[in-house]
């Protein structure tokens, strides 16, 4: 059945991504050379990060972080789960990781591509977990950083209570699945449920004192799903 699931989206991704080439709406050149030059080299790649703006501003914000531990950024900026189930494929699973880490949500909420659904979108990550596993990739699920409100979408109300909505599902599908779910939103938020003060440089993208926060989090959670001490 899971085969099944796998071969009927990957013929449905190609037949999309072909409808959309002139647009590009998954932005699948965007890490193409990369991945063949990895593919190329022969390189072992242990743990890929798929995400969006906060996880490319990571990569950038702190390169080192992720050179030094053999980790690969797969962000895009303004991504939504939508564009990164379509290219899951090209920028996970075909480089072959141990590992993949999912933060993925914040612009489904923000509506970037649509109207927000919740159902959709946690289907969406649900959907890559299963993709990777299926691929024999272990999954961290990582919480949607807190945030007030948008700045580029301050009509879209009740960010906190949303945000916090998903985080609980993912947590809760985590726990069913026995998989490790990495809580950044607890330890980032202020009493009303946005960033905390000095952790962002707009309440939503994180500077790198919040980077700091996440860092050891996230190794901490990747040497226990990988059996490292």
């Amino acid at each position: 059945m899971k085969l099944f699931v796998f071969l009927a989206f990957s013929l449905f991704a190609g037949t999309f991504v072909k409808a959309q080439s002139a647009v590009d709406f998954a932005n699948l050149t965007k890490y193409k050379d990369e991945n063949t030059s990895i593919l190329s080299s022969k390189k072992k790649v242990d743990v890929v990060f798929m995400g969006n703006s906060i996880t490319e501003g990571w990569v950038k914000s702190h390169p080192e972080f992720f050179s030094e531990n053999n980790y690969t950024g797969r962000g895009i900026s303004g991504q939504t789960t939508s564009q990164m189930l379509l290219r899951f494929q090209n920028d996970v699973v075909a480089l072959k990781p141990k590992l993949v880490i999912i933060n993925a949500g914040t612009n489904d909420i923000a509506q970037n591509t649509g109207i927000y659904d919740p159902d959709f979108t946690f289907n969406n990550i649900k959907a890559m977990a299963d993709i990777a596993q299926n691929n024999a990739i272990k999954v961290i699920i990582a919480s949607i950083l807190p945030a007030a409100e948008f700045p580029w979408r301050k009509e879209i109300t009740d960010v906190p209570q949303k945000v916090d909505a998903l985080n609980h599902r993912l947590k809760q599908y985590t726990s069913s699945k026995k998989l490790i779910f990495v809580d950044y939103n607890s330890a980032m938020r202020d009493a009303q449920g946005g960033m905390r003060e000095g952790l962002s440089k707009d309440g939503i993208h994180p500077v790198p004192a919040g980077y700091t926060i996440m860092e050891p989090m996230i190794k901490n959670a990747i040497h226990k799903a990988l059996g490292k001490k």
